[in-house]
């Protein structure tokens, strides 16, 4: 049993090391190449300061870090005091079903995961997005959305976990089967179900019909041959100055939302840019490729968990009495976590080749100039980090960096040039 935990403790602080060792090399890269490059961020990313956006970047990273390491520590505390063994004895003693005992496992372990966040969301919030002018929630506002988020995920969450337990009751070790349909149906629902319900319990959505917005919203369309009549407005300004743009849904469900933020940060130009972007993901298959992919590995992790709940040295090692299967799974999270996270690479590949193919689509539809400066524009209005790590960037880009993408969408564009000259 010793060597279990060895293996288990080096791989959960193993992997935090290697990220934290990642992210360490990876503020230090930006250090010295913002210093090198000073010239090219004040005048083409157009930020007065750069010191700021290092500021930002170093803050944000390293509360990041201490969380991630309190909660580690949190889960071998939890485990290793024994709170484990006998919160899973505790369920069983009460004799419910499986499903019961299970939705209860699930949903008190998301309410400790966000007992753990909250203090960190606190100072993220009021200490450095405040210090930095991003943030716009007052003290208010900020715990009805803790409160409606909250009941959004113990609402959610306990529908999945009542199904997936159901299945497990019903059909025994095909359960992970059941598991990755309900994933796949989950997904798809979201598509349409978090625009319409979920996210307009946080923010008011404001169609965009008539003005110079939406002539210019028509254009971008009527260029990339793409029909859409719900383009949104969305108040983001109430909480955040940071700024974005994003394509939801699929047939006659799909939405464009343009947060309130872009439209005052970027020229119409620009912001045409943006959208014909947002659009190529569509128009490319992006959505369904991505969604396929997340659907190959999610099948490949729950089938692995199929093999871990069934193991019984899972639960001698923390002294799970009884072997319940949602106690197993919970285990199994833990031992697979690493396992994805080191896996990054891997899915990062596909979603850089569909914004490479995006940012092309946008200079196709509206030129090289727009873009870039949609670009430059958004990195200075968030303070982004605009020169990663080549390692940093490996495990958790899923975006080229910005120098990148401005050098490819350049290319791409000298390119077309030279294609419509022949």
């Amino acid at each position: 049993m010793l060597v279990y935990h060895l293996v288990f403790v080096a791989l959960m602080v193993g992997t935090e090391t290697f990220f934290t060792a990642l992210t360490t090399l990876n503020l230090r890269h930006a250090e010295q190449t913002v210093g090198e490059e000073t010239e090219w961020v004040e005048d083409r990313l157009d930020i007065e300061d750069p010191r700021k956006l290092l500021d930002y970047n170093r803050l944000s990273t390293g509360l990041g870090q201490l969380q991630t390491w309190v909660t580690l520590l949190v889960v071998f505390l939890v485990l290793y005091s024994g709170v484990y063994a006998d919160a899973v004895a505790a369920l069983e003693a009460t004799g419910w079903p499986l499903v019961v005992r299970g939705t209860v496992f699930v949903l008190g372990a998301v309410v400790a995961l966000q007992a753990i966040a909250l203090p960190f969301d606190i100072v993220d919030t009021f200490v450095v997005e405040e210090q930095f002018g991003f943030n716009q929630q007052t003290l208010g506002l900020w715990l009805r959305d803790l409160v409606v988020s909250l009941v959004v995920m113990v609402a959610i969450g306990g529908v999945l976990a009542a199904v997936l337990f159901a299945a497990i009751d019903a059909i025994g070790g095909l359960w992970w089967v059941a598991a990755w349909l309900l994933f796949v149906g989950f997904t798809l629902l979201m598509q349409v179900l978090y625009p319409r319900v979920i996210a307009p319990l946080f923010n008011d959505f404001d169609p965009i019909e008539g003005g110079d917005l939406a002539d210019a919203v028509s254009e971008v369309f009527d260029r990339a041959g793409f029909a859409c009549s719900q383009l949104y407005e969305m108040d983001a300004s109430r909480r955040s100055s940071h700024s974005n743009a994003y394509f939801i849904g699929f047939g006659r469900t799909k939405r464009v939302v343009l947060f309130d933020t872009l439209i005052d940060q970027l020229s119409t130009p620009s912001l045409q840019a943006v959208l014909a972007h947002e659009l190529a993901h569509y128009q490319r298959g992006h959505i369904w490729k991505q969604l396929a992919a997340g659907t190959v590995q999610i099948g490949a992790l729950l089938f692995a968990a199929s093999l871990l709940v069934e193991a019984p040295w899972l639960y001698d090692m923390f002294g799970v009495a009884g072997q319940p299967i949602y106690a197993g799974l919970g285990l199994a999270v833990l031992w697979l976590e690493p396992v994805a996270r080191l896996s990054s690479p891997l899915t990062n590949r596909l979603s850089l080749a569909h914004e490479r193919e995006a940012d092309a689509f946008a200079v196709e539809i509206m030129d090289a100039e727009p873009m870039v400066e949609a670009l430059a524009g958004l990195t200075s209005e968030n303070l982004s980090n605009p020169f990663p790590h080549p390692w940093y960037a490996t495990f958790h880009y899923d975006h080229p960096p910005i120098p990148d993408r401005i050098k490819h969408i350049r290319e791409t564009a000298g390119e077309n040039e030279e294609t419509d000259s022949a």
